[in-house]
């Protein structure tokens, strides 16, 4: 329990007033000057100083949507951004931001001012001092003038420039518009953008979307072709995204920059702001209410969760603070990304989405995503993700990110510390293959995949010499793993199920309730409060056990078990077939049931 997790999170005020809670604790780690927030000490592929700016910046995804409909909480909080903006672009002040270069993080930071400037241009900019305003514009207008990567960046300059272009400031068109058709290359069908080419996670949403529903927003009456494609493609989209949460609320752990937490949400919030409802046509319609529930779920379960420090900042990791899953760019005030999610506070009260009574949203027990390349199931109170076909590049921990079999919002993924043995690998939703004592091999890239709505298949090579096919058959809280490994040496085999904790999270010492384990020849099972999962042998296993993983290799628990089956594999042709079960409210049964076991022999 945190301070945050008591705010019922029910009207527009109780959401205006976390927006504020999360922002105060920050404001005695303002400099002097007000324009570089230090919120710790660990480092990222940028210097501190960019760090800082870009802790300072990113509170502006919540100030700037609560003054533009004049939420109370923020005339208190204004003042001090102001003076740091004030003082950021000023090239003679000893805080000033400094000048860019080419992929500089400062672009990035850049985006949220350039929204400012279209949602609220008088309090952000023409309220300024005339030297001031000289200066942001100077400032800001680094970003046309420096190479970026050619991807969800590119609508952090699009910003800025329709930003300019709101207060009557001087616009590049042409480049403006040569980074529009730019974006327009990223989209494929069905609603979804690519950074790369094979990698489809949350920046589709929080990024692409996001920006492109600002863009509609406020260049309706300029670009009305455009804008309207942008919602067009949200709206497709939404129910699609719509699927990736549960009951509960909670999203889908799955894909790189996790540690923005929250800003799973962000693409709700942006609908709402765009307006957006409905759907597809082929899956059930997003109302009004049932948006609102899927924000406000979602926001819920995020503030009963561990995220903070002791003076309520956010920390670094997923469901705790945590290094090991961070990626390079992952600052300390880097999870405060996550105020995206506030976009919903530029509505008045009068709004529908604040009017609407929240709403469960009834997603399809399976759906087929072909573009996202996953075939999204939801039972036993838990959305599955079963994946092929995807996979990153230039991430830490990409393949635990993307290339697992499955991925849980109930379940969270672990991430491998050393290779070398099976409680560093934390080997959980993967089949893991070495040669005998040498270091341990999972699956990252592909050589073919498929996706249908009833499985998903992946031929893959985790080694020279070494080739697997690989199917997957969802089948409630139940899927079968099937394997025909081709090996031209002796390996060892490790399947592992999904991750529990080994302890009631959050518990009092006396109070924690500790995981059942149970372990034999063909299988191999673990069991607690928040769920139980299990891992049967139908072909090629010798033996099952519980591997107890290295801490904190877990998203969302520091420590936990995996239940694990073992096999011993000559060279030529072997198969291994297994069925995995997952509950967050039943115990792991002894057997696997006759429907799962006749599933297994029908996909021979």
């Amino acid at each position: 329990m945190n301070k945050y997790s008591i705010n019922p999170l029910k009207t527009r005020s109780d959401v205006a007033r976390l927006a504020a809670d999360l922002i105060t604790p920050l404001i005695p780690c303002l400099s002097e000057g007000r324009a570089r927030l230090h919120l710790g000490d660990t480092g990222a592929v940028y210097d501190s100083a960019i760090a800082g700016m870009e802790g300072f910046s990113r509170v502006l995804w919540a100030l700037v949507p609560m003054l533009a409909e004049n939420c109370p909480e923020a005339e208190e909080l204004w003042p001090l951004w102001r003076e740091g903006i004030l003082n950021g672009t000023d090239p003679g002040h000893e805080e000033y931001w400094g000048d860019i270069g080419p992929f500089d993080q400062r672009m990035v930071e850049m985006a949220v001012m350039g929204m400012a400037l279209c949602m609220i241009p008088d309090r952000f900019y023409f309220d300024l001092p005339e030297s001031a305003r000289r200066n942001l514009y100077r400032w800001l207008n680094q970003i046309n003038f420096h190479d970026m990567p050619q991807n969800n960046w590119l609508f952090f300059r699009v910003l800025v420039n329709i930003g300019f272009m709101r207060v009557g400031l001087p616009v590049d068109e042409a480049r403006l518009e040569d980074d529009l058709n730019n974006l327009e290359t990223h989209y494929c069908s069905g609603g979804w953008y690519y950074d790369k080419p094979l990698q489809r996670d949350y920046y589709t949403l929080w990024a692409f979307h996001y920006y492109g529903m600002v863009y509609a927003k406020y260049m309706a009456d300029r670009d009305p072709a455009r804008s309207a494609r942008f919602l067009e493609r949200a709206r497709l989209i939404l129910p699609r995204f719509a699927a990736w949460f549960d009951e509960r609320g909670r999203g889908l752990p799955y894909g790189r920059s996790l540690t923005y937490r929250f800003a799973q949400g962000a693409f709700f919030s942006a609908c709402a702001l765009a307006g957006v409802t409905g759907g597809d046509g082929t899956l059930p319609d997003v109302s009004w209410g049932q948006l609102k529930g899927l924000l406000l779920r979602n926001l819920r379960d995020w503030m009963a969760r561990p995220i903070f420090d002791r003076d309520g900042i956010l920390t670094i990791g997923y469901g705790y603070p945590n290094l090991i899953c961070a990626e390079g760019y992952n600052a300390p005030g880097s999870p405060y990304w996550a105020m995206k999610v506030f976009a919903v506070l530029a509505l008045p009260e009068e709004h529908p989405f604040w009017q609407a009574e929240e709403a469960p949203y009834e997603a399809p027990a399976t759906l087929l995503d072909e573009e996202a390349r996953q075939l999204v199931t939801r039972a036993g109170g838990m959305v599955i993700a079963y994946t092929a076909g995807n996979h990153a590049y230039e991430h830490a921990h990409e393949d635990e990110k993307y290339e697992k079999f499955a991925y849980s919002t109930a379940f969270a993924f672990s991430v491998v510390k050393e290779c070398g043995t099976l409680k560093k690998g934390a080997f959980d939703s993967m089949l893991a293959l070495r040669r005998p004592g040498e270091l341990w091999h999972t699956r990252s890239g592909f050589e073919s995949f498929e996706l249908t709505e009833k499985e998903t298949l992946c031929a893959w090579s985790p080694m020279a010499g070494v080739t697997v096919e690989t199917r997957v058959i969802p089948c409630g809280k139940w899927h079968v793993r099937k394997h025909l490994i081709r090996a031209d040496f002796p390996l060892e085999a490790a399947e592992g199920a999904f991750a529990v904790p080994s302890e009631t999270p959050g518990a009092r010492p006396c109070d924690a309730v500790p995981t059942a384990r149970a372990e034999s020849s063909d299988r191999a099972l673990a069991h607690g409060p928040l769920g139980s999962t299990g891992v049967y042998a139908i072909e090629g296993y010798q033996r099952g056990e519980v591997v107890r993983p290295e801490p904190n290799t877990n998203l969302m628990w520091p420590r936990t078990l995996i239940p694990t089956l073992h096999a011993a594999i000559g060279p030529g042709e072997t198969r291994l077939a297994c069925a995995v079960y997952a509950s967050v409210g039943d115990e792991a049964p002894e057997s696997i049931p006759e429907e799962v076991l006749e599933i297994a022999q029908q996909c021979e």
